[in-house]
This record gives structure tokens, sequence and C-alpha cells, in this order.
């Protein structure tokens, strides 16, 4: 514990260090932690020493997730979603779907998986990290439309997939009916625990009894989500589904609350994020990678270059974007965080596959951090030649900060940058 301490602490302040170069480069945090997980791990150095059934792994990577989910959430309230939906809902409404089929027909037939499976580590593939294409976002020469668009589509598809790997995981377990019930009533109870409570809490506060101070606002947030996640252990709700449906409340009925919570929250959740990263940076081996055999390669490779871009292709036919534009989205659907976890879920789960599964996926989220952390600048510099776009669908959310504000990545747009 002391020795993750330790090379967790030289590593954040090494990535701060280095952030400003990392602004001009493709220097990336994300793979700096990935990779210095691995050099610690028991495949390099043995510095630090981790198992995936370790509970400390299964914690960090819930609590993470739960924190992820919960701030991803409060970039996706509904009157945010109204206001510019148009290039957003192609890529959830039409790119998710797809993207999760192709990648179950390459699993299928270039993996070897069954069908089950084959959905399964679709599900756990198919969500996109935002912070490999921070570059994009927080450059103010990169069309808004085309910011906004990564952004909604990375915070919201997280909690859409989440269904899907739990039904297919569930199914994958050979559960009957009756277990399927209970599944049923954990994401019910999750989806009503994360509405329930901070409905109740922003109300109370909106009453004349009770008033925040300033400088306890940005704990309001925190409050609310820790109520969520110990009434979701203590009632066994479903927590991630729980930390979607909370910050998707605040975001909707709680402006005040979302904005001063929005920073504080970003990075927590970044922290948090950064620390699960380099644990499971340090669960790869070269054993490890080298029992993904080749047709596991391959179908990592295919489910980064083929999967998301012929989905990205179909989904965005006659939509206006520019051929640069429709490009870069097709291009930037890292897979990242929320794979990992989802990963390590269906590792613990049991199932006959589950170790072939947690190999893909692991190679899969490799390759992606390394090409996608390390393409976002060149991508961002290609757009500095290009005009502004005309008008187009609404305001770009808050996300394009807060994301650029991460460490090791680009200055925030300028104020005023939400038309185009």
């Amino acid at each position: 514990m002391i020795a993750l301490l330790t090379a967790f602490a030289a590593l954040l302040l090494l990535a701060v260090l280095v952030s400003s170069l990392a602004n001009r480069t493709i220097l990336s945090t994300a793979a700096l932690f990935l990779v210095g997980g691995f050099l610690l791990g028991d495949g390099a150095s043995g510095v630090v020493s981790l198992k995936a059934g370790d509970p400390l792994v299964a914690g960090l990577a819930e609590l993470a997730l739960f924190a992820v989910l919960f701030t991803d959430g409060m970039h996706a309230g509904w009157r945010d979603l109204r206001s510019a939906w148009r290039l957003p809902g192609r890529a959830l409404g039409w790119g998710l779907p797809l993207t999760l089929l192709v990648t179950a027909l390459l699993a299928y037939y270039v993996a070897g998986l069954g069908w089950v499976e084959s959905l399964l580590v679709a599900a756990v593939l198919t969500p996109t990290d935002p912070v490999f294409a921070a570059a994009l976002v927080g450059n103010d020469r990169v069309p808004p439309r085309l910011r906004h668009l990564l952004n909604v589509e990375s915070g919201v598809n997280d909690g859409l997939i989440l269904p899907f790997v739990v039904l297919f995981l569930a199914i994958a377990q050979g559960s009957h009916d009756l277990h399927l019930t209970e599944l049923g009533s954990e994401l019910g109870l999750g989806l009503v625990i994360g509405v329930a409570v901070p409905w109740a809490a922003i109300m109370l506060e909106r009453t004349r009894l009770f008033a925040i101070a300033p400088k306890y606002e940005p704990l309001n947030a925190v409050a609310i989500g820790l109520l969520v996640l110990a009434l979701g252990k203590a009632t066994h709700g479903n927590l991630f589904l729980a930390a979607f449906a909370a910050g998707i409340t605040v975001a909707t009925i709680g402006d005040q609350h979302r904005e001063a919570f929005e920073e504080f929250g970003e990075l927590v959740a970044e922290l948090l994020k950064l620390a699960a990263l380099l644990v499971f940076g340090a669960l790869l081996t070269p054993a490890f990678l080298g029992e993904v055999g080749m047709a596991g390669w391959v179908f990592a490779v295919l489910a980064l270059v083929l999967a998301r871009p012929v989905a990205i292709w179909v989904s965005f036919l006659r939509s206006g974007l520019t051929t640069r534009e429709q490009a870069a989205v097709m291009w930037f659907g890292p897979k990242g965080f929320a794979s990992v976890v989802y990963g390590l879920l269906v590792l613990e789960s049991g199932i006959a596959a589950a170790d072939h599964i947690f190999h893909l996926v692991a190679a899969t989220i490799v390759l992606s951090i390394l090409a996608h952390s390390s393409t976002d600048i060149v991508v961002a510099r290609g757009f500095d030649d290009e005009r502004e776009v005309p008008a187009w669908h609404g305001p770009v959310l808050g996300r394009a900060r807060t994301l650029a504000r991460r460490p090791g990545r680009s200055e925030p747009p300028p104020a005023g940058d939400g038309q185009a």
C-alpha cells in the first residue's frame, strides 16, 4: 500500500511538472500512469505487486467509476441535451449500437468468442473516454460543434452502455428468469436512489429552513454523491446507474450546485481515474500481454480502426460535418477508464470466458491509450487553418473547459466560445 501511494504521488508530481510540455507535444497523463504502472508492476521492477482479485483493485475501480459517472451525469442535464441534440443524438442513437454490433462481429469471427461473450466484450469496449481528446475540446480553433459532440458523447455513453454490460454478463453467467428479475430490481433501485436522493436534497435546500454558505457549496454535491453511494451499498442497488442518474438529476434541477461542484468534482474524479490507471498498468505484465495471442491483437487493432470508424461514418451520413470533422470523430473513440472497470467486473464474475475477455479488453485499451493520447495534438493542429463553421444547434457545454483544465493537457478555451 505504501509503495503504491508513493508511486502514485511521484507520478502525479511528474505529470504536473511536465504539464506545460504536454500541452505542446504527444505526451499524455493517462499514458504516463499506464506505462508507469507497467514498469512498477510485477512484470518489470516489482515495486507495486497487485493481482486482479485483490480487494484494493476492485474497491478503487468501483469508487473511481462511481465518481466518473456522477460527474459525467452532470454534463447531461435534460435542458443541455435538448439545446443541442442533433449531432450527439446521431453518435449515441446510431453510432453507439452500431459500434457495439461491429465490435461483437469482430469478437465472434476474429477472436473466436461465442455470441453472448462477443456482445459482452463489445459492450465493455463501446464507451469512449474524453480525456484522450482533451487537445481537441480545449482548442478554440476546433469547431465548437465538434467539441460539443465529443464532450456529450463521451460523457453520456458510459452510463448508457452500463445496462447492456450488466445484462450480457448476467446471460453469460447462465442466469435464469429469477436472476434476471433480480437484476432488473437492482437496476431499478439504483435508478430510484439516483433520482430521489439529489431531488430531496435540492428541494430541502430551497426551503426557508436551510441555506448553504458559499464556501460549502461544492460539498453539497459531494454529500449527495456519498449518500447515493451509501444507500446503493446498503440496498444492493446498482451503484453505477445510481451515480449516473444522480449526476443527471443534479444537472437538471440544480444548475448552481453543478457549477459549484464542477471543477472540484472533475479533479476528484480525475485523481481517482489516474490511480485506477496506475493499478491497471501494474496488472499488465509481458507474460499477460503475450497471452493475448495473435488473434487477440488483430481484434484489438480492428476494434480501434474499423468498428467505430464504420459506425460513425454510417451514423453521420448527410450530417453536415466537414470531411475533416467527420474523420476526427471517427478516429477519436478512445477506450479508457470505463472499459477498464467493466473489464474487471467481467474478470471477477467467474464466467468461463472471463480471462479471455479481460485479455482482449486489456489489449484494446493499451493500444487505444497509446494511439489516441499521442494523436490528439496532431489532429487538433489540423484545424488551425480552418475557419469557424456557421452557427449550429446550441451552446457548447462546460465540459470542454473542465477537460482543458485537467493536468497535462491544453488550456481552456476563451470565454464566450460556446457559439460558432
